[in-house]
C-alpha cells in the first residue's frame, strides 16, 4: 500500500486559516456579494479577490458563476431553515414563536430585494438551478407548516389548512419591507411590521 505523502493533490487549494474550509469562505463571500450588489455585476474575479483566494480556486468547487450562485442562495436558505426551525422550537406560544420570526426575518431583509434580486439572475440560471432553489425555498415553509400542524394536534389553534397557512404567512412577511416609490416604507419601524403582519395574520386564520 502506497505510503500518502501528505502534499495536496495538484490543482487542490489549500484550506482557509480561519477554521473554515475554502468552499465556506467562497459561498459567504458570494452570498454577501450576490446580496449586496446583485448577479449580473459580480463577477468571478471579485468573488476570489473578497475571498482572498484564486480565480483558480474558485473555478475548483464551482464549474460557474451560475452555478456558484445557486450554491450560494441554496446555502444562504438553509441556514434560514435552521433560525426559524430554532426559534419555532422554542417553548413559547405558537404567536409568540411566529412574532420572533417574522421580527428576524423582517430585520435581516430590510435592505434586500430578494424578489428583484431573483429575478435577475433568473436568465442566467439552468432549470435546473432554478427547481434546486426553489426546493431549498420550499423547505423553508415546510417548517412553518410543520409548526402549524403540531399546534393544532396540541389544540393550540383551530384546524387550518396548514400549507395555505404557511405559504399565506411567508407572503404577509413580505410585504413588510415592501418599499414605495419614494422609498419609504409602509411601516414606521420593524416592530409596528411585525405587529400588523401578525394581527392581520392570526385574525385570518386563527380568528382571534
Amino acid at each position: 500500500m502506497a505510503k500518502q505523502s501528505g502534499k495536496r493533490m495538484p490543482g487542490r487549494p489549500k484550506a482557509a486559516e480561519n477554521g473554515k474550509s475554502t468552499k465556506e469562505v467562497i459561498l459567504q463571500t458570494a452570498i454577501g456579494l450576490f446580496i449586496n450588489n446583485g448577479y449580473q455585476v459580480v463577477s468571478i474575479d471579485d468573488i476570489a479577490h473578497n475571498a482572498q483566494v484564486t480565480k483558480a480556486s474558485v473555478y475548483y468547487y464551482f464549474e460557474s458563476k451560475a452555478e456558484l450562485f445557486k450554491e450560494s442562495i441554496v446555502a444562504l436558505m438553509v441556514r434560514i431553515r435552521e433560525r426559524i426551525n430554532e426559534m419555532l422550537g422554542a417553548d413559547k406560544p405558537l404567536y409568540e414563536r411566529l412574532m420572533d420570526v417574522t421580527v428576524a426575518h423582517l430585520r435581516a431583509t430590510m435592505t434586500i430585494d430578494m424578489d428583484g434580486f431573483m429575478r435577475e439572475s433568473r436568465t442566467s440560471l439552468s432549470g435546473d438551478q432554478v427547481h434546486e432553489i426553489k426546493a431549498a425555498e420550499e423547505n423553508m415553509f415546510v417548517s412553518i407548516e410543520q409548526a402549524f400542524l403540531e399546534a393544532i394536534e396540541k389544540g393550540e389553534i383551530p384546524r387550518i389548512h396548514a400549507k395555505f397557512a404557511a405559504h399565506s404567512y411567508i407572503a404577509l412577511v413580505k410585504v413588510g419591507n415592501y418599499r414605495q416609490a419614494d422609498g419609504a416604507s409602509l411601516f414606521a419601524d420593524v416592530e409596528e411590521a411585525a405587529s400588523s403582519i401578525m394581527r392581520v395574520f392570526w385574525k385570518g386564520f386563527i380568528g382571534e
